[in-house]
């Protein structure tokens, strides 16, 4: 940026008004901006592990996939396993009679478990279902989520 010395007429040392924009401020500005957000970038960066199958088609010849487990908890504190009613105490033999009749070999822990809870059930009566498989060992869990109109 250059700087004007002396111009044409006036007197000996009026520079005359200068119209050019100074940059040099909008720059400063831009670089302190860069370097917040080059800082605050990385930050907004969270890392979920995620379960994802693999991404090859099914083979055709496989076995269908067993029909999951889902427990259902509803606003008065009533848990289903698929249409049978149960209770806090009685949940893990019940998911387990499930399981077996539905032909799961193995471990049953090792099995994924659906639990859905109604829109207006207490963060506590839904604490303490999850609270009973994990003592229990079922670790692989999958929450339904059903949109509210």
């Amino acid at each position: 940026m250059g700087a004007k010395l002396g111009g044409g007429g006036g007197k000996k040392y009026d520079l005359g008004q200068n119209s050019e924009i100074n940059v040099t401020p909008f720059v400063d500005v831009m670089l302190v901006l860069l370097i917040i957000f080059m800082v605050a970038a990385p930050m907004a960066t969270v890392s979920i592990a995620l379960d994802l199958p693999p991404a090859v088609p099914p083979d055709p010849s496989a076995p269908k996939p067993k029909e999951p487990t889902f427990i259902s908890i509803q606003e008065s504190g009533a848990i289903f396993i698929a249409e049978k009613q149960t209770s806090l105490e009685n949940l893990i033999p019940d998911i387990n009679d499930s399981m077996t009749a539905k032909g799961v070999t193995g471990p049953l822990t090792e099995e994924r478990v659906f639990v859905r809870a109604d829109a207006d059930v207490s963060y506590e009566q839904f604490m303490a279902v999850l609270n009973v498989l994990q003592a229990n060992g079922y670790y692989k869990l999958g929450l339904i989520n059903e949109d509210i109109e």
